[in-house]
């Protein structure tokens, strides 16, 4: 714990994707006054009161409550999952494989090196991102930090010792944290969130995922791989609720065909803890039911870490969720204080945060950019992949705004037919008048990768026909992207439509 009574000229509370890039951004800058990148719309604001003289130097402090950086992200969330994701889909193939020809013996899982080898790979970027705190002077401190007013931090570490820290600024990026309503919380620890589902505490036989959100699907596929019946409960009528229904369709039929069943419309009404399992009562149109399951996951969405912070010391407002109200340059109503990140509003992703934390330091710095013009991909993880960027049908139906779509299926695609993973569909939204790229929609194995050509196509404006003259090479799933462009403006290589 530092001395009480330090004074910084910046203090970032929160050790997240958006916390230390916002710290690493303000040193990188050497002084408030360095002259900012601007990304996004150009706000006329800049509001002076924010910003320090040039050539002032930084002194850079960043505070959580974890012993290492990294966030719920790297030790808790994004990261881990992905590991365990890449074993689910591993497995996946070797079963798939003899369609092939190949045909691989059932695999055999070592649950402790499994959980060794999630810990190694955060081991290693938590390291990582210690050492660039080290080599940009940023100072990590592990308490928990409260506002005492809009210039001075309470710090508790973790052995009860208390400190001050007084601050020029603060950029307040705490996160987020799984909800777990009252109806569940029973006290058992075979009722889950989804940090205690990642630590794998062993292999269900059968499991109950209450939220058919992308966590719950992301876990559902890790644990349905390493062989737990996998059951998932959705309040509405359909899975992933807000996602563009051309894109559930080809996973909504691979989960069904992997899960033990799939309950839409349905309400978890409530759950009983007995020594032989945890018993879930289901009610939807058809009546009441009562299923036994070994372990239960909760995944119905997660709440922005804005509580007990002190913020009531300050002049910085919360909303009736809890976010933490900003403005477009990230500025809340205390002039000393911005916040980022998830605790900031939605879409809750690591790299919104991490695009806003540069944001936030450019603004400090004396920059009128804004994140008014951003275009946020999002992917869920599942197999296959969906991800997205830009407007989505859904979104100009309801404002009532005209589009045209155009859907380009992998059954058209030579190297989706060789991965025999013909499902997939990439999907554009496009200006009916100007053939401007204002969304993109893919399903399928690498859509998270492959996404970042339509973020790149959607924020700089390019028009269905700039897309379709860049060469793609072949045999790639990239090339589903260039022939959905060419459908727009035509006819695509490999489908042909037939003209009314």
């Amino acid at each position: 714990m530092m001395a009480s009574g330090k004074k910084v000229e910046l203090v970032v509370l929160g050790g997240g994707p958006g916390g230390y890039a916002a710290s690493f951004a303000a040193v990188d800058r050497t002084s408030y006054g360095s002259a900012p990148e601007t990304t996004g719309t150009e706000s006329t604001d800049a509001k002076s009161a924010n910003t320090k003289s040039a050539n002032t130097a930084q002194s850079v402090v960043l505070v959580d409550d974890a012993a290492a950086p990294g966030g719920v992200c790297l030790h808790r969330g994004c990261i881990p999952s992905k590991a365990l994701l890449h074993v689910a889909r591993l497995i996946h193939e070797a079963r798939e494989a003899s369609d092939w020809g190949v045909t691989f013996a059932e695999p055999k899982i070592d649950l402790d090196r499994l959980r060794e080898w999630k810990a190694e790979i955060v081991s290693t970027l938590t390291d990582g991102v210690r050492s660039l705190c080290t080599a940009r002077d940023v100072e990590y401190i592990p308490a928990r930090g409260r506002f005492l007013d809009s210039r001075t931090l309470e710090l508790t570490a973790g052995d009860g010792s208390v400190g001050q820290l007084q601050f020029g600024h603060a950029i307040i990026a705490t996160g987020s944290s799984p909800v777990m309503p009252v109806l569940f919380d029973i006290g058992d620890p075979r009722v889950m969130d989804s940090t205690a589902a990642l630590e794998l505490p062993d292999i269900p036989a059968r499991l109950l995922i209450v939220g058919g959100g992308y966590i719950g699907l992301e876990l559902g596929c890790v644990y349905s791989a390493l062989g737990s019946r996998v059951t998932v409960v959705e309040m509405t009528a359909g899975l992933l609720p807000g996602v563009d229904r051309d894109l559930i369709g080809p996973l909504k039929r691979r989960l069904e065909s992997g899960f033990a069943a799939i309950h839409l419309k349905t309400t978890v009404t409530g759950l009983c803890a007995k020594p032989e399992g945890i018993v879930a009562k289901l009610e939807n149109v058809d009546g009441r039911t009562e299923q036994m399951f070994d372990r239960v996951l909760v995944s119905v969405g997660r709440r922005p870490n804005s509580g007990d912070l002190g913020l009531e010391n300050t002049q910085v407002e919360v909303d009736e969720r809890g976010f933490v109200t900003v403005d477009a340059q990230r500025r809340t109503a205390d002039e000393r204080i911005l916040a980022i990140g998830d605790v900031a509003g939605e879409p809750m992703l690591a790299h919104k945060a991490a695009r806003e934390a540069h944001l936030a330091v450019s603004v400090l710095s004396g920059g009128s950019a804004s994140f008014e013009n951003v275009v946020v991909p999002a992917v869920v993880f599942t197999d296959p992949e969906i991800a997205w960027c830009g407007l989505t049908e859904q979104t100009a139906k309801s404002a009532g705004r005209r589009i045209r779509t155009v859907r380009f299926p992998w059954a058209a695609s030579g190297r989706a037919q060789t991965l025999g993973r013909t499902d997939g569909i990439t999907k554009l939204i496009v200006d009916p008048d100007s053939e401007q790229v204002l969304g993109v929609g893919i399903v399928g194995p690498e859509a998270a990768e492959l996404i970042a050509e339509g973020v790149l196509a959607v924020q700089t404006g390019m028009t269905a026909r700039d897309l379709a003259a860049c060469i793609h090479p072949h045999p790639t799933l990239s090339e589903t992207i260039m022939e959905a462009a060419e459908s727009v403006c035509g006819q695509a290589t490999h489908l042909v439509r037939r003209r009314r």
